[in-house]
């Protein structure tokens, strides 16, 4: 994947605290989510997501995550697909942002 297409957590968090964040889609599981979030994310799990895209902006950054960045990069892919440009995916996932911003838990 172009690294055009990724963010590194510090990237994510530098927008986020700057004030001007983008549109976190995360597409872990609900039990996931309530265990560890960025706050303001937007929940769709990775098998709704055929289904609820539409509800994603297409004219915004949207940065999409899970756990460790699988998941997020088969979102990414789908988004593409489904002709979104603004879509990148956070490396590492959730546990890597976790490891710059100690307000949000690790977990296994």
């Amino acid at each position: 994947m172009d690294r055009l297409n990724q963010m590194s957590p510090e990237e994510v968090w530098t927008e986020i605290n700057a004030g001007d964040p983008p549109i976190l889609l995360d597409v872990r599981e609900p039990w996931e989510y309530a265990l560890a979030r960025l706050p303001d994310s937007w929940l769709i799990p990775l098998q709704s997501l055929p289904q609820r895209f539409s509800e994603l902006p297409r004219d915004q950054e949207i940065v999409v995550l899970c756990h460790h960045g699988v998941r997020s990069m088969t979102a990414l892919a789908f988004l593409q697909q489904q002709g979104f440009t603004q879509v990148k995916n956070l490396i590492g996932g959730i546990d890597a942002y976790a490891q710059i911003d100690p307000t949000i838990p690790r977990y296994r």
